[in-house]
């Protein structure tokens, strides 16, 4: 099983971004920060890597609580992420799976929840496209 899920989009990174925030808002999901990564890196002094790569971590905070209220190490796991990032010269969009994260418990519930997150920021990356 693959740790991730990514997909190929014609939008700038910039389009792409917008087009999950909007995606997001429909699911009750929205972004709690943004990270440039490049913009970091460089800002930091280490001009090595010049690719566009962002990070948005997302979070629907009903969903949160309610992973929380199970195991608070789901925590060691939140907010949900999603990288946008330029690769080949091609932007890609992708996420770390929940039930590849979540797994890492060995709890049923937990992981069954896990998976209706993952259907819904799939959908939300498709819709992205």
């Amino acid at each position: 099983m693959e740790f991730h899920y990514t997909i190929i989009t014609n939008k700038t990174i910039d389009e792409a971004i917008s087009s999950i925030e909007q995606n997001l808002k429909e699911k009750k999901f929205g972004i709690l920060w943004q990270l440039d990564l490049t913009d970091t890196l460089q800002k930091k002094g280490v001009n090595s890597y010049t690719s566009p790569y962002r990070i948005l971590e997302v979070c629907n905070p009903v969903e949160a609580a309610r992973v929380l209220g199970f195991n608070p190490l789901v925590g060691y796991f939140l907010p949900c992420k999603i990288t946008v990032y330029e690769s080949e010269g091609k932007t890609k969009i992708g996420l770390p799976k929940p039930t590849a994260m979540i797994g890492l418990l060995n709890d049923p519930e937990l992981k069954s929840i896990g998976q209706e997150i993952e259907e819904i920021l799939i959908d939300v990356l498709e819709k992205s496209k």
